[in-house]
């Protein structure tokens, strides 16, 4: 019997537009699905081309064609949110499904940034536009990428996310399984393994210890810590409330919403500056609160 609450994640490190409101609305879309032979995997392909259908009308740079673009845009996020849903509701997981969403988000944030910069250098004849809407789709690739990396942490080190591994390198087990997986495991690691390695960098940064160079895989023994007994900083830093409710500001739903309601008040030029200052500033914060603010609490508890 399908039941809401076992398709979420965590409201604590989840972003406040999903939690209140992108996967209440996702929720009923799961609850009409949960009965049907409809899988997540097609439930994430139609969010894709939802997403590729937001980049036609962008390209075509009419008021009209923008709020049609926008629109797409929240609708792709729901159905971004109902797929994942709906593999939690059925305990339907699968890594194919993980790898096939993450590349479609890649994917069409190209398309979509691509289509909007190309819409905005034909109105205006500025290049500007176009270098704004790759630094754009540069910013948003990697603050979401940071934002997933604390939730993840904090839903691993809950035991909340065990389906999913902290680095997707390719393992000996990944090999041996081969096929369709292990393609797209490929393809994911050629888009995100060297976002995975410099977040963990600047995540090492951040609580401010000593520059090491070790391998992305490493991240994987955040989620056992507490297993194993070795300290409960992990806890403390991956846990804290105010540092996953900022960075939550900068994941997926946060972001596209904003993109939406600029598209809706054709104010597309207004929401790539608002993506190269806002959003970096809130990242910039981010960064630093965790390593002034959350290290030194941290380190205050142990001395």
């Amino acid at each position: 019997m399908y039941s809401y609450r076992s398709s979420l994640k965590s409201d604590t490190s989840d972003e406040l537009i999903n939690t209140y409101l992108l996967r209440p609305i996702a929720g009923f879309i799961v609850w009409g699905l949960y009965n049907t032979p409809i899988t997540p995997n097609q439930v994430t392909i139609v969010s894709i081309i939802a997403g590729f259908a937001s980049a036609f009308f962008y390209k075509k740079g009419s008021p009209d064609a923008f709020i049609i673009a926008g629109l797409l845009v929240t609708l792709k996020d729901v159905l971004d949110s109902a797929d994942g849903q709906l593999a939690r509701a059925r305990g339907q997981y699968s890594r194919i499904g993980r790898f096939l969403d993450s590349i479609g988000d890649f994917a069409v944030d190209v398309a979509i940034f691509g289509a909007i910069g190309w819409a905005l250098f034909q109105a205006s004849g500025n290049s500007w536009m176009l270098v704004m809407a790759l630094l754009g789709l540069a910013g948003i690739t990697f603050r979401v990428s940071y934002h997933v990396f604390y939730h993840v942490s904090f839903l691993h080190l809950q035991k909340q996310y065990r389906n999913n591994r902290m680095s997707e390198e390719v393992r000996e087990e990944d090999r041996t399984r081969g096929g369709l997986e292990l393609v797209l495991q490929r393809i994911f690691q050629i888009i995100y393994g060297w976002q995975d390695r410099l977040i963990f960098r600047v995540d090492r940064w951040s609580r401010n210890e000593s520059w090491r160079r070790e391998r992305p895989v490493r991240m994987e023994r955040k989620a056992q810590e507490t297993d194993t007994g070795v300290t409960t900083e992990s806890q403390a830093w991956y846990s804290d409330i105010v540092a996953l409710r900022t960075s939550g500001l900068l994941g997926f739903g946060t972001e596209l919403f904003l993109l939406m309601v600029c598209s809706v008040f054709n104010e597309l030029e207004f929401y790539l500056y608002l993506n190269l200052f806002l959003m970096n500033g809130i990242l910039v914060f981010c960064i630093f609160y965790r390593r002034i603010v959350v290290a030194a609490k941290i380190q205050k508890s142990v001395e």
